[in-house]
């Protein structure tokens, strides 16, 4: 680029230092917004993503699923339906989350992702023994976001490719090569990111996510509900003799006052009486 600015029939020789650095400094920066400038038009110019990369599926599907199951079970289907998961009984399986409870009330909760064909005999699985009392069923259009980006990440890779192109040129200063180097550096971290989004949205598009949740039937609910208010009926009463004991212990002196008074008063009346 320094050559450029002194090819004039050797009238470079004649030009100040301060002159030079002026020029050198000048083709630096045009050469660097070129290649900004055309990376940006090769980037535009990248063509539309072709309308058969979306004719796959593009619906998330989840499902939630209550089942009423009696408490004895509920540990033991937990262990079987992740171990049906880890093996890929049903299919590729990820198991995302397992709780349980226990106390009066204990309950059970299992979230899978699993490939479409496995979910009917995962949930079949679930119910063996019990039954089913409510399943939904929710799907997520992703069309747009996959093709939005798609569409970024081409245009990515096109802008990535021409700043390549141009790191390879020999007639680049340091501050182009740092410049480019910068840009490129954001444009991977940009394609990264739209990678990364891609594998999630294949994700969740090969597979369905599935959240088991396990309590005990209403029959079972109503008594557990009966013994535990049975159970807590002696320290409700224990409960309500010490409250008439604080009651009683905290308004006696002022009845033994109140009582006072009133002998004295009738007292004072009978004197006035006999007077």
């Amino acid at each position: 680029m320094s050559i450029a600015a002194c090819s004039r029939g050797g009238e470079s020789a004649a030009l100040p230092a301060a002159h030079l650095y002026s020029a050198d400094a000048a083709s630096s920066a045009a050469s660097a917004a070129e290649a900004a400038a055309q990376a940006a038009e090769a980037a535009v110019a990248a063509p539309p993503p072709s309308p058969g990369a979306f004719a796959m599926p593009s619906l998330a599907y989840e499902h939630e699923v209550d089942v009423a199951l009696p408490v004895a079970q509920i540990p033991a289907r937990l262990k079987q339906l992740q171990e049906s998961c880890l093996k890929s009984s049903f299919g590729a399986c990820t198991v995302l989350q397992v709780e349980q409870r226990g106390g009066e009330q204990p309950r059970g909760e299992l979230s899978v992702r699993i490939v479409p064909a496995g979910v009917e005999p995962l949930i079949a699985e679930a119910g063996q023994g019990g039954q089913i009392e409510s399943r939904t069923t929710h799907a997520e259009d992703l069309a747009q976001a996959v093709q939005d980006n798609d569409a970024q990440r081409q245009r990515l890779q096109a802008e990535q490719r021409r700043l390549q192109e141009f790191q390879q040129r020999r007639d680049l200063s340091v501050a182009d090569m740092i410049a480019l180097s910068e840009k490129l550096a954001a444009v991977e971290t940009q394609l990264l990111a739209t990678s990364q989004e891609a594998a999630q949205q294949r994700r969740r598009l090969d597979t369905q996510r599935v959240t088991l949740t396990f309590s005990a039937p209403t029959a079972e609910r109503s008594r557990s509900d009966i013994g535990e208010a049975l159970h807590d009926s002696g320290e409700i009463f224990a409960g309500s003799i010490a409250w008439v004991i604080r009651a009683v212990v905290g308004l006696a002196p002022f009845v033994l006052l109140g009582y006072a008074l009133w002998r004295l008063i009738a007292w004072r009346r009978r004197r006035r009486r006999s007077a």
